[in-house]
């Protein structure tokens, strides 16, 4: 396994469930770390628990391409080369599709289709100057099996496993690394605003989807992990 110790990591959605989790995590080995989130609150509390100064955190909406200019800057201004990008942002709109909005739906695409498609614009061309490099996505079960009540949510996830597999052709002559993570359900605020009836306690636990990230951050130098599969033991969908 290759340390993360001084390595330089974005994390992008490090308010959520999982992507707090991962920043504890990496914080204890050793990462260099810029966190960004949507709450500003939350994020503050992070960073304080992790002794993070607040030049290393932004509050954003990476769904807006000004937003994320920003973010770049500010990352660079702290760092000056990018080792690890972290997408564990997301929004989760679970309807039928005679109920689902246009604008529910374009508001799913934005977020998770192109918020990392204007984050790659934003940071891959430095990994491209060093010629190494981690990008690491949750398209998530959804973005390979389509679910009843999931048409935008597939729709954005199944887009971004096309992407980045796409983006991966583009690179694959360097040492930039592009990891898709299919995670099953996994127990997390993402749940408490969608009217399914779910069972949680069979969920996959968020601390176990943040060591997967964790372990993936660490890929050996010799190889890429392109793809990892974690999902709950009663629901295997693939």
């Amino acid at each position: 396994m290759e340390s993360v110790k001084n390595k330089n990591v974005l994390i992008v959605g490090a308010t959520g469930g999982i992507g707090s989790r991962v920043a504890k995590l990496l914080a204890g080995s050793g990462a260099n770390l810029f966190l960004a989130g949507r709450n500003s609150e939350k994020l503050s509390a992070l960073a304080q628990e992790l002794n993070l100064p607040s030049a290393k955190t932004l509050a954003l909406d990476i769904s807006k391409p000004a937003e994320v200019v920003v973010l770049k800057e500010q990352f660079f201004a702290n760092y000056p080369t990018i080792d690890v990008l972290v997408n564990a942002a997301g929004l989760g709109i679970i309807k039928s599709s005679d109920t689902l909005t246009e604008e529910e739906f374009m508001q799913t695409i934005h977020t998770n289709l192109y918020a990392p498609f204007l984050l790659v614009k934003a940071f891959l061309p430095n990994m491209k100057e060093t010629k190494k490099g981690l990008i690491i996505n949750i398209p998530g079960i959804l973005g390979k099996v389509p679910m009843l009540g999931a048409a935008a949510y597939s729709a954005s996830k199944y887009g971004l496993n096309g992407m980045m597999q796409s983006i991966r052709e583009e690179v694959k002559r360097t040492e930039i690394r592009i990891t898709n993570l299919f995670l099953g359900g996994v127990d997390t605020p993402f749940w408490d605003t969608i009217d399914l009836r779910v069972q949680r306690d069979k969920m996959v636990m968020a601390e176990e989807a943040a060591k997967a990230i964790w372990f993936l951050c660490q890929q050996p130098t010799s190889a890429v992990v392109s793809e990892m599969v974690v999902q709950p033991f009663n629901h295997q969908a693939i």
